[in-house]
This record gives structure tokens, sequence and C-alpha cells, in this order.
């Protein structure tokens, strides 16, 4: 028997629509509540622009868009989650960051094949913690540097 707690998993739990998406805790940095973002001439349309957080220029990418969903206007609930993925910290606009929970890594399963959304690609896996299901979000895929073009000198600007 594992030691409780050894393959457990922290996410940061957040809503787009109507789902609730998941990513580690470890790949977040912080939360923020969203603030003037600087537009960038040339990048993918997901791609709102850059702020400025703590003397740090940060990309800022809407999830709605990268996941195909309909814009929707900012609330007092929207949030941009500022994630971390080797050296590059990426902005993810999200409806709302709902809460912190822990996982077993064997409550995670395969995303379903028959996901069919523009949303599948990003997806890495699903779980279920009572009634809720929540979709762990593949940030590696979300941030593909080739996609996101937004390596447009925003290093120690």
């Amino acid at each position: 028997m594992t030691e409780a707690g050894a393959a457990d998993l922290k996410l940061i739990v957040f809503q787009l629509k109507n789902k609730e998406y998941a990513i580690p805790v470890n790949q977040v940095r912080s939360i923020e509540k969203v603030q003037h973002i600087t537009r960038v001439p040339r990048t993918a349309g997901f791609v709102k622009g850059v702020i400025n957080l703590r003397g740090v220029v940060t990309p800022i990418i809407s999830l709605r868009s990268r996941f195909n969903l309909e814009e929707a206007e900012y609330t007092d609930q929207t949030r941009v989650i500022i994630t971390v993925l080797e050296d590059m910290e990426v902005g993810l606009i999200v409806d709302s960051a709902n809460d912190v929970i822990d996982v077993s890594a064997e409550s995670v399963e395969p995303p379903p094949e028959t996901a069919g959304t523009e949303e599948a690609d990003f997806i890495k896996g699903v779980t279920k913690i009572e009634k809720r299901l929540m979709i762990l979000i593949d940030l590696e895929k979300v941030l593909n540097p080739d996609e996101l073009a937004i390596q447009i000198g925003t290093k120690g600007m």
C-alpha cells in the first residue's frame, strides 16, 4: 500500500462557460483580477495582449478563445491565472477560479474519445469528485510556443 498522499494531485479548479477545468497547483504562480491588457499586434486571436505584473511583462490568453468558446464579458468573478511552464509565464483568462482540491492520481481517467470539441486537443484527463466532473487541461498544449507566437521580445521588457 502506498503512503497516503503520495500519489495525490493538488489542482486549481476554474470555470469556463458551465464546465469546470483544473490545472496542477505546481504550474500556477498566482491568481489575479483582470487588469489593463495591452494589445500586441500580429498575434493569434486568443492572445489578448500583455500585462505588467510586478515588473514582469506577461502574455495573456483567453482560454475561451483558445477552446473556441464564445467570449463573455468580464465580471467581478473573472480571473487571470498566471501559469508557469518551463521558463514561460503566461496568464489565462478564466470565468472564475473556484477552489483548490486534492485528488488521487488514480482518480484521473483519460479523456473520453468522443470529446469531439475544440478543447479536446488540450485535455489531459478527467476526474470526478462527488458529483463534479473536472477536466484537466494539458498546459503544454495550451501554451504551445509555436502557436502562441508571443516571443516577440516580451522577455526583459
